[in-house]
């Protein structure tokens, strides 16, 4: 990926997020895929920062990097076990 590809733009659906890239392209990928994003407020949503790496939501604690969307990848946080939340 050329690491000058860059999120412009960001929107949202009641069922997906839309993402516009500095190249043209513009990716949408189900809220589904980002659990904090898909249980917000529609502001909190439009509360993003957008950077040079990716989307930040400094309310929700979420962090999508533009590299991870155009790999496929939604929610990589694991969920705490059990055991550790205790």
């Amino acid at each position: 990926m050329n690491s000058s590809v860059r999120a412009i733009k960001v929107s949202f659906d009641q069922e997906s997020m839309r993402v516009d890239l500095s190249d043209g392209r513009m990716l949408s990928v189900p809220l589904a895929w980002f659990p904090r994003l898909l249980r917000a407020s529609a502001a909190e949503r439009e509360a993003v920062t957008i950077s040079t790496r990716g989307l930040h939501w400094e309310a929700l604690d979420e962090d999508i990097s533009v590299a991870g969307l155009l790999a496929g990848r939604g929610d990589q946080t694991r969920p705490r076990s059990r055991q550790a939340a205790e």
